[in-house]
Order: C-alpha cells, then structure tokens, then sequence
C-alpha cells in the first residue's frame, strides 16, 4: 500500500467550540491547526470559514482573508474550500462563492447542485473557465448516478472526475463502518481520483480500508471527535497523527 493523499477536514459547518475547545472557528485558530496538522502527516486541508457569530459562512471576503493567511502560513499545503449549503444557502448563493474567490480547489455537492439544476451547466462552467479543481461530494449511489449523467450530457465537464464518497451522515451517535464503503464501489474501483471521509469513532479504520484499496482519505474533526475507544482527540493534529502511524504500521 502506498501513502495515499491525506487532506484534513477540521472544523465543518457545524461543530464549534462546545464540541470540542481545538475545534477552530477563527481564522488564527485555523491557521494554527494547519501548520500542526501539516506537521503531523497531511497534504491538504479542506476549509470552512465562519461569521461573525461563529456560523457556517460562504463569505467570499472572509474566504480570501484565510485563504491568504493560509498561504502564507503553510504555503506547500493544499487549500480545498467547501461549497456546502448546510440548510443555509442556495446554489446561486454557492455559485457566487466561486466566482468571488476563485479557488484553486473546491468541494461540490452534487445534490445540493441539483436543487438548481438549471444552474448546473453554470457551476461546472465556471470551474473549468478560472481553473477551480471540482472534487464532487457523493453521499449514496443515487448521486453517483446523477454525476455519471451530469458527465455523459457534458454538465460535468471532462476533467472534473474527482470524487468523495460519504460514509454515514451528520447525525447523532453516527458510527460508519468499512463495510458502509462497499456501495459505492459496486461496479468496481474508481478510474478517477477518489476519497472518503467517515463519520464516528470507526473513522480511521474506514480510512485506512480506502487507503488498501488506493483511494484518498480526509480526516479531521468535521467528522469524527475520537478515536475507536471514544476517547477524544487532543486535537485535530493528534488525529492526523495516529492515522499516518497507523498507516505506516500497514505498509511496513
């Protein structure tokens, strides 16, 4: 088994400091754990930004602040920006994201897409236009199905292959498990890039079965607070971590 691509999810529109006190809601927070989490093992960080009040935001200002103090905190990792709705925005909402901030990388739903279709062509066009990488979130079979059509008719354009799969949901007491992969991966092995994330303690074993099987892993206190015994993480970097331990001991 080969390291596979590690990018950590630290925060999420969700959880804040009630949850856990090294959740970071703050840009400087924010930065903090990237730099310990660059250290601890990760190649990217997948990021939230929040308003004033601590809240999921899709702010473009606010995305471009971090983003720079990002950059210039840990320049060599890579900065994916999530377009999630959360209950909260509309796609033309997601889509004035991404023409504010531009991003190099960005994660899509392609089922909160899709309560907008006819501004599917539009988000996808802008992407491939200012040269935004697409990684497109999938939670069960049925949106794989729908991003399989959006790729046949050319919604999706040709380059924008990217995958994440979801195993379980925001709820909870969630518990995902390995097995929770095998859905997605019915009609075989990806071709296309591909990643999970998982939610509950069982998380670094889903990780670590998608990194037997060559897919990329995201970790991080979006999804999951402790580890299998349901102690919790000092912090996201002490995850991070453990997960690359245990993953050396699986190639060694």
């Amino acid at each position: 088994m080969t390291q596979p691509y590690i990018l950590v999810a630290p925060n999420g529109a969700r959880r804040g400091h009630d949850d856990h006190i090294a959740l970071p809601v703050t840009t400087k927070e924010i930065v903090e754990t990237a730099t310990a989490c660059q250290l601890a093992g990760a190649n990217g960080l997948h990021l939230h930004v929040r308003d004033a009040d601590g809240q999921h935001s899709l702010d473009g200002g606010r995305y471009l602040e971090t983003l720079a103090a990002l950059e210039d905190a840990v320049p060599e990792l890579d900065l994916q920006i999530t377009t999630e709705a959360a209950g909260v925005f509309d796609v033309a909402s997601q889509l004035d994201c991404l023409k504010h901030v531009k991003p190099a990388w960005a994660s899509i739903s392609v089922r909160e897409i899709d309560r907008s279709p006819e501004l599917a062509d539009h988000v996808f066009g802008l992407c491939a236009e200012q040269g935004t990488r697409v990684q497109h979130i999938l939670y069960d079979a049925k949106d794989a199905a729908l991003l399989d059509h959006w790729q046949a008719n050319g919604t999706v354009r040709q380059a924008q292959s990217d995958r994440l799969f979801v195993l379980g949901r925001y709820a909870t007491g969630q518990r995902s498990t390995p097995a929770d992969l095998d859905p997605f991966l019915a009609g075989g092995l990806p071709t296309s890039p591909w990643m999970i994330c998982a939610f509950g303690p069982d998380e670094h074993a889903c990780l670590t079965r998608a990194a037997t099987l060559g897919g990329d892993i995201r970790v991080g206190f979006e999804n999951s607070l402790t580890n299998a015994s349901g102690t919790p993480w000092k912090d996201n970097a002490a995850s991070v971590s453990a997960l690359v331990q245990q993953l050396q001991r699986g190639t060694s």
